[in-house]
């Protein structure tokens, strides 16, 4: 007669705490060590080279909010190469503890760059965000417009885009005709940038100067990003986990009704595409 499940974890919690039983269990894995090692090897080393290229090479990260869009759009997955600035405890996936003091290998990011870190006093938390400014630098919103190093950048109108409201927001998932335009940086990179509004509490703020060894970091979404100019603060260096390089994929999660309805979102136009 078949046992049922509960039969079954009784029978075996009763061997386990017998001595009997435990001798069973040590001689079965003695005698078939062979077997089991042989049945984990493949699941091991698909793991191990997993780690491997996300430490060293590159890591897949996924977007769940608005901060970058046009740049990046909600449900893009984002691969970030992790050899473009050196080597910390950060590069390993799922490392964790305060911010590293030293890089292997360090190399600093420069304007434009779009970087993935540890937030900084929560960093069980990863963002994505846009370098504007350097060590040293001084980073001031006047009016909307960015000011570095007592300069306002260019801001050149672009037309309109569509922007998406995120889980969390009033409308998830509708999209707003939003003010479209290109930012050139100091260094002559350029940008895509997306103004909603005109005159908020982000449009005008004190004059920032960056310390030795930490970057100035917003969104391109300037009027729904939580960056350097608050929530974020300046972003020390040692934070910085990889350069956002290109989309692997995108799915627009929030209008669908479930995971079975994901490939009905997908944004094929996104595939493969190079984040600017």
């Amino acid at each position: 007669m078949l046992k049922t499940g509960d039969q079954w974890w009784n029978t075996a919690a009763e061997k386990l705490r017998s001595r009997d039983g435990r001798q069973e269990i040590a001689t079965w894995l003695r005698r078939n060590a062979y077997h089991v090692a042989d049945y984990l090897r493949e699941p091991v080393m698909v793991f191990a080279a997993f780690y491997f290229v996300a430490s060293a090479i590159a890591q897949p990260f996924y977007v769940p909010s608005g901060s970058m869009q046009p740049s990046l759009a909600i449900g893009d997955l984002l691969i970030a190469t992790k050899y473009s600035y050196g080597y910390n405890r950060y590069s390993l996936p799922f490392a964790g503890g305060d911010t590293p003091k030293t890089r292997l290998f360090a190399s600093l990011p420069q304007a434009g760059d779009v970087v993935v870190f540890r937030k900084p006093g929560d960093t069980a938390t990863t963002l994505v965000k846009r370098v504007v400014g350097l060590p040293g630098d001084r980073v001031q919103m006047r009016a909307g417009h960015l000011w570095i190093n007592g300069k306002e950048l260019s801001l050149k109108a672009e037309g309109y885009g569509k922007v998406e409201d995120g889980p969390g927001e009033p409308s998830p998932g509708t999209y707003f005709t939003v003010a479209r335009y290109t930012e050139t940086l100091p260094n002559g990179r350029e940008h895509p940038v997306f103004k909603k509004y005109w005159g908020t509490a982000y449009d005008e703020t004190v004059e920032y100067h960056v310390p030795e060894g930490h970057l100035f970091v917003m969104g391109d979404n300037r009027d729904d990003s939580a960056d350097s100019r608050a929530d974020v603060g300046f972003l020390p260096v040692g934070n910085v986990m990889g350069r956002a390089q290109f989309v692997l994929a995108s799915v627009d999660f929030v209008n669908a009704s479930g995971i079975w309805a994901w490939p009905l979102q997908f944004r094929v136009k996104r595939l493969l595409s190079r984040i600017p």
